[in-house]
């Protein structure tokens, strides 16, 4: 089984740190918070760019595709405002998809 618990630049303190500048931008949606702090974003993204998988900036993660697509300019703070408008009432999940030109 992989580790998520990552390391230095992915560990969960700096997880945990981009969770809060979501907060401060307006994301309050607890659920939303929560599946954006499970969700282990440096194994989505090739290792070089590991580091950079908890800035609030798109990221590629091959295939011509982005962990936040950034065509459409998707940060992790847009994936949680979506998220967090059209989270379901009770359980449930939401998928937040772009289509890259």
């Amino acid at each position: 089984m992989t580790d998520v618990r990552g390391i230095g630049m992915t560990s969960q303190r700096t997880r945990l740190r981009l969770i809060e500048r979501l907060k401060a931008d307006g994301i309050g949606d607890e659920r939303v918070l929560q599946a954006m702090t499970d969700t282990p974003r440096h194994l989505f993204v090739d290792e070089a760019l590991a580091h950079r998988a908890y800035e609030d900036t798109a990221l590629p993660i091959g295939f011509n595709q982005t962990l936040s697509s950034h065509q459409a300019t998707v940060t992790p703070y847009v994936v949680g405002a979506c998220s967090m408008s059209k989270a379901p009432a009770t359980g449930g999940a939401v998928l937040v998809a772009t289509k890259n030109r």
